[in-house]
């Protein structure tokens, strides 16, 4: 611990988070939850519209929503993914080489846990953002109209 409640707290919550996503995908450790959340939060954020981001990592951990923008090219988003193969492939792509999932499954978990631990109706309004072909990656409780 490092002795600052502020911190010792955050970086308790993203290791509640993490553990949260090894259930859910079935991961022995933390390790394999770390690269599936990273990957997957990478790839959601270069999909949204900047102030999208900004407003959905509000909701994160402080030690989460640091790892959402890390290596962040604002310049570059949105990215122009609008088919889950193409969403999921660049999952796959950020995930660790022989990583012991593939990448729709690993969004999915995420997303799972992401729906649980956000704001429900921000989320949705995020959700509601994203091509339509995408909404089937996240919870059926997430999917609207």
């Amino acid at each position: 611990m490092s002795g600052h409640h502020s911190f010792d707290h955050t970086v308790h919550e993203g290791n509640i988070w993490l553990g949260k996503i090894a259930e859910r995908l079935h991961f022995d450790d933390h390790h394999h939850a770390y690269s599936a959340l990273r990957a997957t939060l990478h790839v959601l954020r270069d999909r949204l519209q900047p102030q999208s981001a900004v407003h959905l990592s509000a909701q994160m951990p402080m030690v989460v929503r640091g790892l959402f923008f890390e290596g962040w090219k604002m310049a570059a988003t949105p990215s122009d993914d609008d088919t889950v193969e193409a969403f999921c492939g660049h999952v796959t792509d950020k995930l660790p080489p022989r990583f012991p999932m593939d990448g729709r499954t690993v969004t999915e978990g995420v997303f799972a846990v992401l729906w649980s631990e956000l704001d429900m109706g921000q989320t949705a309004k995020i959700i509601d953002q994203l091509p339509t072909h995408l909404h089937i990656l996240w919870p059926a409780a997430a999917k609207r109209g």
